[in-house]
C-alpha cells in the first residue's frame, strides 16, 4: 500500500495585517505519487492563540497583538508549518523611534537582533532602567537576593560610568551565585530526598554546589553527570542514575532537560508534533540500558556493562544506541554507550544543546525563553526569532560554556536593561523583548527577601542556623509559604514543576499571615533596630524604601510617610504599617 510521506502547507509564511484573515491549504504526497487536498482532514494548531487563532479547518484569524505566530497541520503523524509575522497596525512616535535607533546601533549583537525584529513588527521599545533598578533587578536575577540597603546607598552614589559592569562582575563571585544556580539545577536534576534518601540527595545536591561554584564549564559538567560510574562516595554524580532508574524515563529527561526536546510520545507512537519515531525513542533509551547498581558491603557503585539489548516494540528488531537525527549504527558501539552519547552532545554540530542552555538561560532573565516553553523544540513551535536564538548558541558556544561569562553578556544587554513601561505599540507584546516583564520572585527567592528585609532569619528544621531558602538541598522540607509559593518537588523533568503563577491565596497570605506581621513587630528585627538608630524621620523613611525597594523614596512618598509617622500611635508602629504597606507592593513582590 502506498504510504504518506509527507504533508504540505501553503501558503508557507506571509506577512499579515491586524484583524486579518487567510485560509491555509494541506496536500498529502503520498509514496506512489499521488497528491490530495487534506486540509478539512488535518488537526490545526496554532502556537499563539493572542497573534493569531485557527479553526478546523485551516482559517487563520490574526487578532490585535503584533508578533510571530506558527500555526501546525497534523495529518497521519506527518507535520507541516504556517508561519505569519504581524505587525503593529500604527508607526512608532518620534521619540520611540530614537530608542529604537540606540538600540539597534548597540555594540551587543542580542541588542541588534532585537531591534531589527522590533523595526519589522513597528514596535517601539522601552526606555532604559534606572540605576536603582537595574541594581535590584539584576541582583534578584543572579544571586537570588535583594541588595542590602548599604550596598543600594553606595550604588547610587556611584558616578562611574562603567558602575553597572562593575556591580555584575562583583555578583558573579559572590557565594550567592553558586547557591542560586544550584537550586535551580537541583530542580532539573530531581535532587529528591524521598527518592535518594537524606545521606544521597544531600551529597547529589553538594557536587551540583561544587561544580557551580568553581564555574566548570557545561559541557563538561553534563558530561560528568552522564558518564558517572563507581563508588557513589567517589562519584555523587551517580546518583542522577538513583534519581531516574528507568532507562525510558532516563531517556526522557536527558532529552528534555539537555536538549529542550519533548520525546516521550514518541514511546509508543510517532510523535504526533514532530518527526521522532519510535525507532529515535528507544535509540536514545539504549544508551542507557548498560547501567546498573552493585553493591559490596555498605558501598554502591554505578557500573555500565549490563548487556542489555532494545528492542523495538512493533517490529520486535534490536534498537542500537544512537542520538536523535543521527544515522543507527549496524551493530553495537563497544564500551560504556554514554560516553558517546556525552561526546554528542557538546560537539559542534548538535542542532540542540547549545541552543537549548541557551534558551533557557534568556528565559530565566527575560521572563520568556525564544522556544516557549523552554523545554519544547520542535518542529511545530518554531523560535519567536530564531536569529537571535542562534546568536545566544554560538556566544555560549564561543565562550566555551563558561556560564558566567554567558550570562554577563546578556545582562549587560540593553535589551535587558530596557524598562517596563509600555506605550502604544508595546503593550500587548509578549514575545519580542521590547520591555523589561514583571517576574514573580520564585518561592524560595520571596522567602528570603521577606526574611532579611525585616531582619528575622527563617528558621528550617534540620538545618544549621543562618540557612536561606535558596540554600536548601531538600525540595521535600515542610514549609507552607513555600509550598504555597510554587516550590517544586522535583519528581518530573518539567520547568512547569514551579508554579510561577501568582495566585488569591498567595495575596491573602502576605497581607494576613501572621508569621510576616511577627516578622515586622520583631523586637530585635530591622524596623525596630532602625527606630532606635534614626531618630531623623527622614533618614528612616529612606532606609525602609532602600531596604525593601532598593531605592529612596520620591518626594511625595517621601512626605506621605513622614506624615503617617507623625499621627501614628508611635514612632515604631507607623515604621511596622510602612514596612507592611512596602512589603505588600507589587514593586517587592515582583522583579521588574
Amino acid at each position: 500500500d502506498a504510504r504518506l510521506s509527507r504533508i504540505e502547507v501553503r501558503p508557507g509564511e506571509l506577512q499579515m495585517g491586524q484583524e486579518q484573515s487567510v485560509q491555509l491549504r494541506a496536500t498529502a504526497f503520498w509514496s506512489d505519487g499521488r497528491s490530495e487536498d487534506v486540509t478539512g482532514l488535518a488537526t490545526w494548531q496554532t502556537n499563539s492563540e493572542a497573534v493569531a487563532s485557527v479553526d478546523d479547518f485551516g482559517q487563520v484569524q490574526t487578532g490585535r497583538v503584533p508578533g510571530t505566530v506558527a500555526v501546525m497541520a497534523s495529518f497521519l503523524g506527518r507535520v507541516d508549518v504556517f508561519q505569519a509575522l504581524v505587525p503593529h497596525a500604527g508607526q512608532p512616535a518620534a521619540d520611540s523611534l530614537s530608542r529604537l535607533a540606540r538600540l539597534s546601533q548597540s555594540p551587543v549583537s542580542y541588542d541588534r537582533i532585537v531591534a531589527a525584529r522590533l523595526a519589522q513588527l513597528r514596535i517601539a521599545p522601552a526606555g532604559p532602567c534606572d540605576d536603582a533598578t537595574f541594581l535590584r533587578r539584576v541582583s534578584l536575577d543572579l544571586i537570588g537576593t535583594l541588595p542590602t540597603a548599604q550596598q543600594a546607598r553606595e550604588f547610587l552614589a556611584d558616578k562611574s560610568a562603567d558602575r553597572r559592569e562593575q556591580l555584575v562582575d562583583r555578583l558573579l563571585q559572590r557565594p550567592e551565585f553558586a547557591d542560586y544556580w544550584t537550586l535551580k539545577w537541583a530542580d532539573l536534576l530531581r535532587v529528591n530526598r524521598r527518592t535518594l534518601g537524606r545521606k544521597g540527595a544531600a551529597a547529589y545536591y553538594s557536587w551540583i554546589h561544587e561544580c557551580v561554584a568553581s564555574n566548570l564549564p557545561l559541557d563538561r559538567f553534563v558530561a560528568q553527570l552522564l558518564t558517572a560510574e563507581g563508588p557513589l562516595t567517589a562519584s555523587p554524580a551517580g546518583y542522577f542514575y538513583k534519581a531516574i532508574t528507568d532507562p525510558n524515563d532516563l531517556a526522557n529527561t536527558v532529552s528534555q532537560v539537555f536538549l529542550g526536546v519533548r520525546i516521550e510520545c514518541a514511546r509508543c507512537h510517532h510523535h504526533p508534533w514532530d518527526r521522532w519515531s519510535q525507532t529515535d525513542y528507544h535509540g536514545m533509551q539504549a544508551f542507557f540500558t548498560q547501567v546498573s547498581f552493585r553493591k559490596t558491603g555498605d558501598t554502591e557503585s554505578l557500573v555500565a556493562s549490563a548487556k542489555t539489548a532494545t528492542v523495538h516494540p512493533r517490529t520486535k528488531r534490536v534498537v542500537q544506541a544512537h542520538a536523535l537525527d543521527q544515522p543507527q549504527p549496524e551493530r553495537v558501539p563497544e564500551g560504556d554507550r554514554r560516553r558517546l552519547l556525552a561526546n554528542w552532545l557538546a560537539a559542534p554540530g548538535n542542532p540542540w544543546f547549545a541552543r537549548n542552555l541557551a534558551n533557557r538561560t534568556w528565559a530565566h532573565f527575560l521572563g520568556r525563553g525564544l522556544v516557549e516553553p523552554a523545554d519544547d523544540f520542535r518542529l511545530t513551535n518554531p523560535a519567536a526569532n530564531p536569529e537571535l536564538l542562534d546568536e545566544l548558541a554560538r556566544q555560549l558556544t564561543e565562550l566555551q560554556f563558561d556560564y558566567r561569562r554567558f550570562v554577563r553578556t546578556i545582562v549587560l544587554s540593553q535589551t535587558y536593561q530596557l524598562g517596563t513601561d509600555s506605550s502604544d505599540s508595546n503593550a500587548t507584546d509578549e514575545q519580542n523583548y521590547s520591555r523589561y516583564p514583571l517576574k514573580r520572585l520564585d518561592a524560595e527567592v520571596l522567602l528570603d527577601a521577606v526574611s532579611q528585609a525585616t531582619g528575622v532569619p527563617e528558621e528550617f528544621p534540620g538545618m544549621p542556623a543562618g540557612t536561606r531558602a535558596i540554600e536548601l538541598w531538600d525540595s521535600h522540607q515542610t514549609h507552607q509559604f513555600l509550598e504555597l509559593f510554587g516550590r517544586p518537588v522535583r519528581e518530573t523533568a518539567c520547568e512547569c514543576e514551579r508554579v510561577t503563577e501568582p495566585t488569591v491565596s498567595q495575596v491573602l497570605h502576605v497581607l494576613n499571615s501572621p508569621q510576616i506581621e511577627s516578622r515586622l513587630r520583631h523586637a530585635d528585627g530591622r524596623i525596630a533596630r532602625l527606630c532606635e538608630q534614626e531618630s531623623d524621620d527622614r533618614k528612616l523613611v529612606e532606609d525602609l524604601f532602600l531596604t525593601f525597594c532598593s531605592r529612596l523614596p520620591t518626594a511625595d512618598e517621601q512626605q506621605a510617610a513622614q506624615q503617617h509617622l507623625s499621627v501614628a500611635p508611635s514612632r515604631r508602629e507607623g515604621a511596622e504599617d510602612l514596612a507592611w504597606g512596602l512589603l505588600n507592593s507589587l514593586e517587592f513582590l515582583v522583579n521588574h
